[in-house]
């Protein structure tokens, strides 16, 4: 397995400099757009939240709760819910027997084969390709003779965030979303040409980008998935479907346009990254790297304007894509208001083909890389949220309505309004180790843990009708939504390593944040380490693990501690929970997460920066076995894996940006997958289950 490990890219994690190029817009080579001065938390002596802090706190706090009085305004319960036991105890078990239920499969080694590997005894299928036809009249794909029109009845590209829904009434059924990121002209179209893309070209991509809705049927045997085309379910929405604004941000005049003057209704989403399932039956798409798509940033000569453009990436002049010559709206001389329209938070009803989306403005207006939902004890939403760029923040909302429970036209109605009303916070983050035993190495301090508490920091609250209250001092409410970022910045929220995917466990009720990599951590004029972020030059990221007190997800206050810290075993700055490093799987650049039905947390990595090809992991995340980590499968050369969905029969991932490497295109292709020499390479959805028909790794 060490053998296979060679030396690591020069790239940002392990991407290719084509995917950079397409996916963000060369983000992690232009300037970092946070250059506020935010201080760390760990190193504010007075007030700091650490999370021991807490905990010798909870006996004095529990004595004054008892006598009918408060300490620091925090209650019993929440100071209780620090001493939940975090990592350094796991360091401490010996672990026997077998591998956690769930995991119980024979790992499958790093490699660079140009294929799905699965674990021995499982097999798989590709579900669903780029271009297979969805919709009535949609035509078979034809890479030769594609068009707008043919792409926006067929499944889009780069599919990234997946959900698998139930389909009560139709036995063996399910719906399938599903996310499509970006496209990459160079792998779509024979003699592309950068400089001079054709209208045809353009609006073909348009078509590819959106969201994909389709009915999927199982076969009985196994856990082999195929797509139901033409059924009255099936939907694309694409860059020419209409979506919605609701919340504080619709109607106001930063998002008002020639085209839509009224501010609430707006052509398409781009740039659909991760997302989530509401308890409501609908699903979230975070809108990530839209400013790629905008041009002349260059021109724009109001300072206020210029500035906020920058601090979301916008800048120079032509776009990647040149569309700001077919429509006008990417061009941000001609429409300076068509960016605030996008980098929001969609909610799709997919049981309604005939609903219009909502781009929920009161979760914030930043590069959403996911949106993932929980009930707070007395029933309401609670929404959190990364923001996937170096040294950017980490986000929950929590919604001031309660769920109704029910499949009525009432309750229907009543929950498609709870993402509107309700309050936006930042996360602070505080270590409890002294500054001086964090030095970037990765070394952990001398509590044997990254650890400590934190405080969500109100940004806005968004009330009934549209009205909404600013939390932050200069700015209104409609410029916090808007400008997310800027007002993080005010209140002084931690920088983090690209905060990407954000889960819940449905088991314990702990969040777990990826944060992808940050090789800017440490370099001179940049953040350095922090406990958060013990690793300078970090290539490899982590995942947190994040407490709210005494399981109240709308309180202000959590622990925190990190429970894993990526990359090579061998690697001393490596940390698993306490696992022993030598019985786990290598890993690298943690990207999005989800949860199988046994509480197990499974970890899709983007951009592996060991060498070998992009995975996905389980690892146990409770007992005597947590923090330990094995791969479950590999993706084909230059693909990412993306969109983890695990059923107890199933295992569904999406293939990302196959063949997508430095000098490939469609005369050179990288890759010949998944339909072998002289075919296109087409991101697709991979099912992979038990060949015995058994259950996942028990």
């Amino acid at each position: 397995m060490r053998e296979l490990l060679p030396m690591i890219a020069t790239h940002a994690g392990g991407r290719s400099a084509l995917t950079c190029r397409y996916r963000c817009g060369d983000a992690c080579f232009g300037e970092v757009p946070n250059t506020s001065g935010n201080e760390y938390a760990g190193d504010v002596i007075a007030g700091a939240l650490s999370r021991r802090a807490v905990m010798r706190t909870a006996a004095v706090v529990t004595v004054a709760a008892a006598a009918g009085g408060t300490v620091l305004g925090t209650g019993a319960s929440e100071a209780r819910a620090a001493t939940v036991p975090q990592g350094a105890a796991a360091g401490r078990h010996k672990p026997r027997g077998k591998a956690a239920r769930g995991l119980r499969f024979t790992p499958v080694a790093p490699n660079r084969a140009d294929q799905v590997t699965v674990p021995e005894g499982y097999g798989q299928n590709v579900v669903i390709r780029w271009g297979d036809p969805i919709l009535r009249g949609a035509p078979a794909f034809d890479p030769d003779r594609q068009s707008a029109q043919a792409q926006a009845g067929q499944f889009g590209y780069n599919n990234d965030f997946l959900s698998l829904l139930p389909l009560p009434r139709e036995r063996g059924r399910q719906v399938l979303v599903a996310n499509h990121e970006y496209t990459d002209e160079m792998l779509m179209f024979r003699g592309y040409d950068p400089a001079n893309p054709t209208r045809e070209q353009v609006e073909i991509a348009w078509a590819a980008h959106g969201l994909s809705v389709v009915v999927v049927e199982e076969q009985r045997r196994t856990g082999k998935l195929t797509a139901v085309p033409r059924h009255q379910l099936n939907r694309r929405l694409t860059l020419s479907s209409e979506f919605r604004l609701t919340g504080p941000v619709a109607g106001d005049r930063l998002v008002r346009t020639k085209a839509d003057p009224r501010g609430v209704s707006v052509l398409g989403t781009l740039n659909n990254c991760a997302g989530g399932e509401t308890p409501w039956g609908t699903t979230l798409h975070g809108e990530e790297n839209f400013n790629q798509y905008f041009a002349h940033a260059d021109r724009v000569t109001d300072p206020v304007a210029a500035a906020r453009l920058k601090r979301y990436g916008i800048s120079g002049g032509a776009s990647e894509r040149k569309w700001e010559r077919f429509d006008d709206r990417f061009d941000l001389v001609k429409e300076p208001n068509e960016a605030n329209r996008f980098g929001w938070v969609v909610e799709l009803d997919p049981y309604d083909p005939q609903s219009t989306p909502r781009k929920r403005t009161a979760l914030g207006r930043f590069k959403h890389e996911a949106a993932a939902p929980r009930l707070t004890r007395d029933g309401r939403p609670v929404v959190y949220m990364g923001d996937d760029e170096r040294f950017d923040y980490f986000y929950k909302f929590v919604s001031s309505k309660r769920h109704m429970r029910g499949n009525s036209r009432i309750a229907h109605a009543h929950n498609m309004t709870l993402l509107d009303e309700g309050t936006l916070y930042v996360a602070k983050l505080t270590g409890d180790s002294p500054v001086r035993q964090i030095d970037g190495s990765g070394t952990l301090p001398a509590d044997g843990e990254f650890d400590g508490g934190g405080a969500w920091i109100p940004l806005a609250t968004a009330k009934s009708h549209g009205r909404a209250v600013s939390h932050v001092p200069g700015m209104t409410a409609q410029e916090v939504y808007v400008f997310t970022r800027q007002a993080a910045d005010l209140v002084g929220a931690t920088k983090m390593d690209r905060p990407e995917d954000v889960e819940p466990s449905p088991h314990s009720g702990k969040v777990y944040v990826a944060l992808t990599n940050n090789s800017d951590r440490g370099k001179p004029g940049k953040a350095g380490a922090d406990e958060a972020n013990p690793r300078s030059l970090n290539k490899h990221g982590q995942v947190l693990e994040l407490t709210e007190f005494w399981d109240r997800p709308d309180s202000t206050r959590f622990a925190w501690s990190l429970f894993l810290v990526a990359g090579d075993p061998d690697d001393p700055s490596t940390y698993f929970a306490g696992f022993p490093k030598e019985r786990v799987s290598p890993i690298s650049c943690p990207d999005n997460v989800a949860f199988d039905p046994h509480g197990n947390l499974w970890i899709s990595t983007d951009g592996n920066a060991l060498g070998t090809h992009d995975g996905l992991f389980g690892v146990a995340t409770r007992g005597e076995r947590r923090g330990e980590l094995k791969q479950f499968l590999t993706v084909p050369t230059g693909a990412e894996t993306c969109g983890p969905v695990i059923q107890d029969r199933r295992v569904l991932v999406a293939v990302q940006h196959p063949g997508e490497v430095d000098g490939a295109s469609v005369e050179k292709p990288a890759s010949t997958w998944p339909d072998g020499p002289g075919r296109l390479v087409r991101p697709s959805v991979v099912a992979v289950w038990r060949a015995d028909g058994g259950d996942i790794g028990v």
